[in-house]
C-alpha cells in the first residue's frame, strides 16, 4: 500500500500511525472509539481487495486466528471491510519482535530457550488443532516486558496459515512466505504438516544462538541452502557445546519424517544440549573469523538486512526478509575491566581475581596522593605519641608512694621508736622498752 492512512478514521477505529509494511498488508497503532482501546490494525491493500483469492485468505485469516486461544498467540478482537478496504484489528503487543533482539548478535542461550519455548507451545497448540503457520519467523515473534515478570511471547501473523495440505502458493503457483526460514516441502510445494513449522523454528534457534540464520546470500542461494545443503555448524561460528549442533541437524532434515514430533521435543533437546554452558545467562562468543563463513555467498561487511521479493509480478506475494550479517560492534572496556586474550576465547574459564593495584611511590597507605592526602611522616609521629604516652602511665603506676599509711582500726602501728634498755632486776614495775618520740614543732 502506498498511501498511509495515518490520521483517517476507518470504521470505529481512528488511525494514529503506521507500525509496519508487508507486501499484502499495512499494519497501523488504531483506536477503537467505542472503548477507548488501542489496537494493531492490519489493513489489506487496495490492489487487493478485488482480488477473490485474496479476500478468502483474509477471511481464513481472521477465522483461523479468532479460533485460536492461547496465551503465546495474538489475540483477535475484530475484522470488517470499510470504504473498499479489509481489516483485522488485534491486541496491540508493547514491545518489539524477536527479530530486533538478534540484529545485533546472539541471545543468550537460557534467553533463547524461554523465549521459543513459548513459541513451541504456541505451535503446538496449533498444529494439535489441524491448522500450519507457514511463516515462523523472528519477525513475527513480538516480546514484550508490560504483561508479566518475565519477557511473554507472542506469536503473530496467521496470513499463510492452513488447514491441510498445501496452501502456501498463489493459484498462478508463486510461493507466499519468507524462504529464510521455509522447510524444504514448503518451498517445493508439497505437502505441509507442523513438521514444517519445527523446522522454521530450528532455524530459528539457529539464528538466536548465532545471531544469523542459517543460510545467507541471494535468495536463490538461500532457497538452495534448504533446499540441497545442510546448515552450518553452530559450533563454527560461537563456542557452545557440540551437542546443539546434533539436535539442530535433526531439527533441519530435509526429511520431515527425521526431524523432531513436535516443537516441544525440538526445544526440549536444546535444553538438554545447552545444560552445559556454565554462564547461560551471557550470550555466546563468537570463533574468530566465523562471520560469513558459510550458508551461502559472503555478505559484504558491515551490510543490514534487505528486502527482496521471492514471487512473480502479478503474485502480490509476501516479500522476504534476506538476512545479512551485520558487522559486530566492538566496545573497548575500561582498563580494570579487560580480561587476558585467552579468557576471551575460552568462556568456560573462571571470571579472573582482580587485585587491587599497588600503591604508588610516595603514596600513602590512608589514600591517595592527590593534594589533600596526609603527609608521609604523619603516621609515624602519631605511633610515638602514643608510645610516649604508655611509658608516662606505666611510671607512674609502678612508682611507690612517699605518703606513711594511715593507722586504722585493727593494725599494728608503724610509728617509729627508741630501744632505751632493759628492765632492772629487782624492780616490780617492769620498765618501757620504748618511749615514743614526738617531733617538735
Amino acid at each position: 500500500m502506498s498511501e498511509d492512512l495515518s490520521g483517517r478514521r476507518l470504521g470505529h477505529y481512528r488511525i494514529d500511525g503506521v507500525l509496519g509494511r508487508g507486501g499484502m498488508s499495512v499494519t497501523y497503532r488504531a483506536t477503537d472509539v467505542r472503548l477507548g482501546r488501542k489496537v494493531a490494525l492490519k489493513v489489506i491493500g487496495e490492489h487487493l481487495t478485488a482480488d477473490a483469492e485474496f479476500r478468502e485468505r483474509f477471511v481464513d485469516e481472521a477465522r483461523n486466528t479468532s479460533a485460536i486461544d492461547h496465551a503465546n498467540i495474538v489475540p483477535l478482537y475484530d475484522f470488517d471491510e470499510v470504504d473498499g478496504l479489509l481489516y483485522i484489528a488485534m491486541r496491540l503487543v508493547d514491545g518489539s519482535d524477536l527479530a530486533s533482539h538478534i540484529k545485533d548478535g546472539p541471545l543468550s542461550s537460557a534467553r533463547t530457550l524461554t523465549l521459543l519455548g513459548q513459541v513451541a507451545e504456541a505451535l503446538d497448540m496449533l498444529h494439535g488443532k489441524g491448522l500450519v503457520h507457514l511463516d515462523v519467523k523472528p519477525a513475527n515473534v513480538l516480546v514484550t516486558t508490560k504483561e508479566a515478570v518475565r519477557e511473554h511471547v507472542y506469536l503473530a501473523d496467521f496470513g499463510l496459515t492452513r488447514r491441510g495440505a498445501t496452501g502456501h502458493r498463489t493459484r498462478t503457483g508463486d510461493f507466499l512466505g519468507s524462504p529464510t526460514y521455509a522447510a524444504p516441502e514448503h518451498l517445493r510445494g508439497e505437502p505441509v504438516d507442523g513438521r514444517t513449522d519445527a523446522y522454521a523454528l530450528a532455524c530459528m534457534l539457529y539464528a538466536c544462538l548465532s545471531g544469523r540464520p542459517p543460510f545467507q546470500g541471494g535468495v536463490q542461494d538461500v532457497i538452495q541452502g534448504h533446499l540441497a545443503q545442510e546448515i552450518p555448524p553452530l559450533t563454527s561460528l560461537v563456542v557452545l557445546p557440540p551437542a546443539i549442533d546434533d539436535v539442530l541437524r535433526k531439527g533441519t532434515a530435509k526429511d520431515p519424517n527425521q526431524r523432531f514430533a513436535n516443537c516441544q521435543e525440538l526445544i526440549n533437546a536444546a535444553r538438554g544440549a545447552l545444560a552445559q554452558v556454565q554462564r547461560p545467562g551471557n550470550p555466546p562468543e563468537r570463533r574468530t573469523g566465523a562471520v560469513g563463513q558459510a550458508g551461502g555467498s559472503q555478505p559484504p561487511s558491515g551490510s543490514i538486512p534487505v528486502q527482496q521479493p521471492v514471487v512473480g509480478p502479478n503474485s502480490g506475494g509476501v516479500p522476504v526478509q534476506q538476512y545479512q550479517q551485520p558487522q559486530p560492534q566492538q566496545v573497548r572496556p575500561p582498563a580494570y575491566q579487560q580480561q587476558p586474550p585467552f579468557q576471551q576465547q575460552h568462556p568456560n574459564t573462571q571470571d579472573p581475581v582482580r587485585l587491587r593495584p599497588p600503591i604508588p611511590v610516595g603514596a600513602s597507605a590512608f589514600g591517595s596522593t592527590g593534594g589533600n592526602a596526609r603527609p608521609t611522616w604523619f603516621a609515624p609521629v602519631i605511633v610515638g605519641v602514643i608510645a610516649i604516652t604508655l611509658v608516662v602511665i606505666l611510671v607512674i603506676l609502678l612508682s611507690p608512694s612517699d605518703e606513711p599509711p594511715s593507722d586504722s582500726p585493727g593494725t599494728t602501728s608503724t610509728k617509729q621508736s627508741i630501744q632505751v634498755g632493759e628492765t632492772p632486776s629487782g624492780s616490780r614495775r617492769p620498765l618501757p622498752t620504748s618511749v615514743p618520740v614526738k617531733p617538735t614543732s
